[in-house]
């Protein structure tokens, strides 16, 4: 304001400033096995959740994933499924999971379409799903989400 009078300026960071201030889930301490055939996106997935505090346990596809939780499955809290992966899927990967902790909380995942995933009857109602690609900002929101419920 001078002398009386508005000055209205057009802020260009206007975006900038409200993705600044918008809230971040809780850190977390958790641990998570990330069942992942995409090193590239596996990789990724394992830099963020850990920057975020959380222990994650790797699996390059749907049979190390299930070896992997056998040797943890006390420590597990989260199982991160991608949906679509060589040796068994992680559809398949889940329902051998489940039968070893009925309990396990599940975040399933992929980069195909919704026609692909309703076609091969993968998700059920109420399974927690998260679209590939994901900002690291979704994907640690939808993972406090899903351990939280």
């Amino acid at each position: 304001m001078q002398n009386g009078r508005r000055i209205a300026i057009k802020s260009t960071e206007e975006g900038i400033v409200k993705t600044a201030t918008e809230a971040l889930p809780a850190r977390g301490d958790e641990t998570i096995l990330v069942a992942e055939d995409d090193t590239a996106i596996r990789k990724l997935f394992s830099i963020v959740l850990e920057a975020y505090g959380y222990k994650v346990i790797l699996a390059e596809d749907g049979e190390d994933a299930i070896k992997k939780f056998m040797e943890n499955k006390d420590k597990i809290q989260l199982v991160m499924l991608d949906l679509i992966m060589p040796k068994k899927s992680g559809k398949e990967a889940y329902d051998e999971i489940i039968k070893l902790r009925p309990d396990m909380k599940t975040l399933f995942s992929s980069g195909y379409t919704a026609d692909r995933i309703d076609k091969d009857n993968m998700l059920k109602e109420g399974f927690n799903f998260i679209m590939k690609p994901v900002s690291p900002k979704d994907l640690l929101k939808k993972t406090r989400e899903v351990l939280d419920k």
